[in-house]
């Protein structure tokens, strides 16, 4: 219990344990602060960009590319205004690239290991420096980089990167790394396959071999795109590919870190000394903290050994407290391990929030497993971060999603409302950016390129011409993005960002004639406040019900039964309940609180 509740506090906390030990759809979490985090991730070498061409495959000159620069004050105003209290500027470590930034001391990369013209974010070729692609003045990018830091925080909003310790380019070579810092591999013994103190994997006695099939132009390849490239002996790919000829549906173009593993000996550990890849990339770590970033996303966080989070960010953490780090995960079973013993403050909730509202808006299921989501991760809640785009999936808008981005209304509510972790928001999503066309090496997929120079045409109209005032947007765009900042902004309410959950689902499930699958509600409270979230996923049929709250719900918010409470919709103004009064009788029994939403349809009511 934290030493700072109230005896008055303490009394409910213990109220409410007993309660919960009688009721399961009473969740109690500890919650440090009253801050509920919402990031808005940003793309940033898209995100900037104006020019419209979009050209298969072009270059930068063909396409443009977004700037540090182009995130000026209005756009930060902007992202602050819509609730978000983080970014997560994505692709910021310098990546292998096509464009020729050898004037400026940049080796230039080989096209057979690189995909797209732009590279992918994830295979870093310098864990010392920034994208050059981002920079105005090439020569200043890191000081444009700290500038933009310098800039988020002004707005009021703390900065997040990426940290990609997993794999890194194949040609990887640091030419920015501080004094007294060797390059990764330098000293490896490239003639065994595995070395504790080796920082990669080999495949002795062999070259790489390109993939045949990556040949993205056809006879009109890229220059340098010759199949040529030379590696030997041969480096594990990072998708843990330990062969010297992965697919072109491998990581082909990145190479595995050696963490003191032994994958080709039933996975046997060296971690003791400790290996020279974990000090490496503490000081990388370092190196980013010291510019001032206030967390890391961590890439593939479960491909490195959780020992090695359990040692790093401790280490980290001691000198920078205040940073955050967040695990890329898809393995619910190692959730807990990722948390108690990797020290993570938060892990992606994808493989069951996020496939499971995602198959609702796509009609494949219904919403009675959210209620096993949340009990099976008690205790870890707090720690999920919910979200319903991010870089890697397809755009809720496209034709390979729900094809319509207010079937993202209700699960926005639901996911960014239901407990205390992180809500996440990706750029473009708020105006409903499909993400249609072939932009090259990722192409028509439903996802934004993260390989391609490119623009993004509907966040370009809110974007317009870095005004960032919305100018083009049309009317359902600008009413859509207004929503997601009703949503965001509701999520720092007390209740929800510090206070109890209760699931009114199953209870009205069972009891409630008219309730179904498609409509999910719960409260949320704490002494200051009590919220009734109520969604309806139906984006064909409205719905009239009467909600029952039970009795134990009841007693854990100080309520009495058979009493009348004013209900106010702060999500949406002037509702009016089917009594058409917001006077309503709380009650278990058959009065219950009379409802009627439209398709697609959420409430959230402040009860007083």
């Amino acid at each position: 219990m934290p030493q700072n509740l109230t005896s008055e506090k303490v009394t409910l906390r213990e109220k409410l344990e007993t309660i919960a030990r009688q009721d399961p759809n009473l969740l109690l979490e500890e919650v440090e602060g009253n801050e509920k985090i919402a990031i808005y991730q940003i793309f940033t070498r898209l995100f900037g960009n104006t020019n419209q061409r979009n050209i298969p495959y072009g270059t930068v000159e063909e396409n443009g590319v977004g700037k540090f620069n182009h995130i000026n004050e209005a756009a930060l105003k902007s992202i602050k205004a819509m609730g978000s209290t983080h970014i997560w500027y994505t692709g910021i470590i310098a990546h292998a690239v096509l464009t020729d930034f050898t004037d400026f001391g940049v080796p230039l990369d080989d096209a057979d290991v690189v995909k797209g013209r732009a590279g992918s974010p994830y295979a870093i070729k310098d864990y010392y420096d920034v994208n050059p692609d981002l920079a105005e003045d090439v020569k200043q990018r890191m000081q444009e980089f700290e500038a933009l830091v310098e800039r988020t925080h002004a707005a009021g909003m703390k900065v997040l990167i990426d940290f990609v310790p997993n794999h890194v380019a194949r040609q990887y070579s640091s030419n920015a790394k501080p004094d007294g810092v060797q390059d990764l591999g330098a000293s490896d013994d490239t003639s065994k396959a595995f070395d504790p103190n080796n920082n990669f994997y080999y495949i002795p006695g062999q070259a790489f071999q390109v993939p045949a099939a990556y040949n993205p132009l056809g006879d009109h390849s890229f220059p340098g795109k010759d199949g040529k490239f030379e590696e030997y002996p041969a480096k594990a790919t990072g998708n843990d590919q330990f062969t010297a000829t992965p697919t072109v549906n491998d990581w082909f173009e990145t190479v595995k870190l050696n963490y003191g593993v032994d994958y080709l000996n039933n996975r046997q550990t060296y971690f003791d000394p400790i290996p020279d890849t974990w000090l490496k990339m503490r000081d990388v770590l370092l190196f980013w903290a010291a510019k001032k970033v206030d967390g890391f996303r961590c890439d593939m966080a479960e491909m490195v050994p959780v020992e090695f989070w359990h040692w790093v960010i401790p280490v980290v953490k001691k000198e920078y407290p205040a940073l955050i780090f967040i695990a890329e995960i898809y393995n619910p079973e190692q959730y807990r391990n990722y948390i108690d013993h990797g020290r993570f403050d938060y892990l992606y909730d994808k493989v069951q929030l996020y496939d499971t509202l995602r198959a609702v808006m796509e009609g494949h299921a219904d919403l009675r497993h959210i209620t096993d989501i949340w009990q099976y991760l008690r205790g870890k809640n707090h720690h999920m971060l919910r979200f319903l785009e991010n870089h890697d999936e397809q755009r809720i808008a496209s034709r390979f999603f729900a094809g319509n981005p207010e079937k993202a209304k209700p699960a926005m509510v639901v996911s960014a409302l239901l407990h205390t972790g992180p809500i996440m928001v990706y750029f473009g999503q708020e105006v409903g950016e499909p993400a249609e066309g072939d932009s090259g090496f990722s192409g028509d997929d439903g996802r934004t390129t993260i390989f391609d120079y490119w623009g993004v045409p509907e966040h370009q109209k809110w974007l317009n011409e870095h005004a960032y005032d919305g100018g083009q947007l049309s009317e359902s765009q600008a009413s859509l993005r207004d929503y997601y900042s009703q949503v965001l902004n509701l999520s720092q309410e007390p209740a929800i960002a510090s206070g109890y959950f209760y699931d009114l689902h199953r209870h009205n499930s069972y009891f409630t004639q008219g309730y179904h699958d498609m409509i999910y509600a719960f409260l949320r409270f704490n002494e200051a406040q009590k919220l009734l979230i109520v969604s309806n996923f139906d984006a064909n049929h409205g719905q009239a019900f009467k909600l029952k709250i039970p009795s134990t719900a009841i007693e854990a918010m100080d309520m009495s039964q058979n009493e009348t409470y004013q209900l106010t919709d702060i999500l949406l103004t002037d509702t009016e309940l089917e009594m058409n009064t917001s006077e309503v009788i709380i009650s278990e029994g058959e009065i219950g609180i009379p409802m009627k939403l439209a398709p697609l349809q959420s409430f959230v009511f402040e009860i007083k």
